[in-house]
């Protein structure tokens, strides 16, 4: 089952939550002259989430498909929905055109430099370079300056099939859903570099007001201090 509901002006999040896993796999698109869909799920989980982007816009007329590192929920399908919106492109980052994209997708991508700005009618996108957060050597956030949204890609999950908004602290709910990955196969979910306190100080000076996170409730509290206190916790858990 996908939930849709909107977190922030045009901003549609749409949530499928997978048992098995105790996760939400979160996708977001942003309505304007030039649709927007961020983060484009795994294939299998393609079929459902066309049918809900349907009900919000024809998915003929996205135009910008945008996601944060070569990884299956954040791009997997991308392909598929290149082949739905003929006329749309794959937006990431200058290091995951040329180590990923060139091979992986079926058209060519929009590669943004770091602090590049892309405008899709009334809103403005800013791309952040972040190697290696939330993980990847490709990595990049896109924050829409318009209604201050900051498109945080796997910052902040949280496990569980939560609200799908909340001005309620997510830190906790984090730092338990990381502790438990440490703990199996899929610890070191993102590794705490020379750069992460920087990368996470730039992104908080933007003062978002809204923070789109992709797995977990987006939230709309004190965002300049989540992500302030976001490195104390990464810091503590991965930090030498």
């Amino acid at each position: 089952m996908i939930k849709t509901s909107e977190i922030a002006p045009d901003v549609y999040r749409f949530s499928v939550y997978v048992p098995e896993f105790n996760l939400q796999f979160n996708h977001f698109l942003i309505k304007d002259d030039e649709p927007m869909l961020y983060q484009t799920g795994m294939k299998q989980m393609f079929p459902v989430l066309l049918e809900a982007v349907s009900k919000i816009l024809p998915p003929s007329q996205i135009r910008w498909i945008g996601f944060s590192h070569f990884e299956v929920d954040e791009c997997g399908a991308l392909n598929d929905w290149l082949q739905v919106a003929p006329n749309a492109k794959g937006v990431c980052s200058e290091a995951g055109a040329i180590l990923n994209m060139g091979d992986y997708a079926i058209k060519p991508v929009h590669a943004m430099q770091n602090n590049s700005i892309l405008k899709t009618g009334q809103y403005t996108y800013r791309f952040i370079r972040t190697p290696h957060l939330p993980h990847g050597w490709d990595a990049g956030i896109m924050y829409e300056e318009t209604n201050r949204t900051l498109l945080c890609s796997d910052l902040f999950h949280q496990n569980g099939d939560v609200v799908d908004l909340t001005d309620k602290d997510v830190l906790g709910d984090y730092k338990n859903a990381i502790i438990e990955y440490e703990k199996g196969p899929l610890m070191g979910y993102t590794p705490y570099t020379n750069n992460t306190s920087k990368l996470l100080n730039s992104l908080a000076e933007l003062k978002p007001k809204t923070l789109a996170t992709m797995h977990g409730s987006s939230f709309n509290g004190d965002c300049h201090k989540a992500l302030i206190d976001l490195n104390l916790v990464m810091k503590e858990i991965w930090g030498n």
